[in-house]
């Protein structure tokens, strides 16, 4: 009794902070019951698709001054998202996540660790790839403490060495880490990025997926996929044609902009990426899940832009 009585008072004084700065949202819980409070939140049960943004995109001040992580987190709901990407998981513990889920009742789908740039599973750097695992395990814990289902990684870099060297050396890696994803119930999901790995740098758009979904088949594991962004490879290929090679290889989508006329990044819908083709390649492999935005982000009315133009891109509500 007397724990939960701490929890309570934990959860409601962060809910009178956050209100103070954010509204009454938190303020609300109040009148929540015990059980629905110490309870997990949920994303929506009847929708298709799912719409999120990474909690980088998210403000971290407000009125002169710092947001908590739960504060931060509640921007993304009110700002219309069914939950948010950790991409900031490095600097986060399990138990620092969990408490801020609970006390924003934002859901939380996933996690990143950006240090994937600097220690990466296909570097020649024993230590590095060590850090690398290391990493990629503490990423697996802070997803399953927030409720989340997967953790995004960039597998490494493509200049260094051979592909064959490279892609034996993650995948010696990477593999040690299935045992612990599939305890927690995580998927370790690839993001296809511009690392010089299975694409061609200075080639032209018309590439295929086929060497990134060899990648992921080489595992042999339900519990290996790819986080698919979409906008990433317009400059290299047709996003439709991938999602389609992919199939139920991608398990959540990235969103982003790009025009290949003025090679440059755009807001989402900008540019010349084919919408219309993607929402057609959806379909064709059934897909439902995670789509979270990878842009400029702010405060509270450049979030709601951004909901509102993943919206329309993907034909939602």
């Amino acid at each position: 009794m007397t724990s939960e009585i701490t929890r309570r008072g934990v959860l409601l004084s962060g809910a009178a902070a956050s209100a103070a700065v954010l509204g009454s949202s938190m303020a609300d819980h109040a009148h929540a019951s015990d059980a629905e409070l110490l309870a997990m939140p949920l994303p929506p049960m009847n929708h298709r698709y799912l719409l999120s943004c990474k909690l980088g995109m998210i403000a971290k001040k407000a009125n002169g001054r710092a947001l908590s992580l739960a504060e931060r987190l509640l921007l993304a709901k009110e700002a219309g998202f069914d939950g948010v990407d950790l991409d900031e998981a490095g600097g986060l513990t399990p138990e620092g996540v969990r408490e801020a889920v609970w006390q924003s009742r934002v859901f939380v789908h996933n996690a990143i660790n950006h240090d994937h740039w600097k220690k990466r599973f296909t570097s020649a750097n024993k230590a590095d790839r060590k850090q690398a695992l290391d990493n990629l395990l503490h990423c697996i814990r802070v997803s399953h403490s927030a409720g989340g289902s997967g953790v995004l990684i960039v597998v490494g870099r493509g200049s260094d060495g051979p592909e064959d060297v490279i892609v034996e050396r993650s995948i010696n890696e990477i593999k040690k880490a299935i045992p612990l994803a599939a305890a927690l119930g995580q998927r370790i999901l690839f993001e296809n990025v511009w690392n010089q790995m299975f694409y061609d740098h200075d080639k032209g758009p018309e590439q295929s997926a086929d060497r990134w979904a060899a990648f992921v088949d080489a595992f042999d594991s339900p519990w290996v996929g790819m986080y698919h962004d979409i906008g990433n490879h317009w400059k290299y290929g047709n996003p439709g044609d991938w999602i389609r090679t992919f199939g139920p290889r991608a398990v959540k989508f990235d969103i982003k902009g790009y025009s290949r006329a003025k090679n440059a990044w755009t807001d989402i819908g900008e540019g010349d990426l084919p919408w219309d083709d993607v929402r057609k390649a959806l379909d064709e492999v059934g897909f439902t899940g995670w789509f979270t935005a990878e842009t400029g982000g702010g405060g509270l009315g450049r979030l709601k832009t951004v909901r509102k133009q993943m919206a329309e891109v993907l034909g939602v509500g």
